[in-house]
């Protein structure tokens, strides 16, 4: 019985980091799609 406090500990901490990653790739995108076209390339 002590390994499922555990289970729940790692899907709960899989979970806030999807959460953060999706967050932050949304913010990512949007400004990347509000930026002309001209200075997304770096190169």
């Amino acid at each position: 019985m002590k390994r499922k406090p555990d289970l729940l500990w790692v899907l709960v901490v899989l979970f806030g980091l999807g959460v953060v990653t999706t967050g932050y790739t949304q913010t990512f995108w949007e400004r990347q799609a509000s930026e002309p076209a001209s200075h997304t390339r770096a190169y």
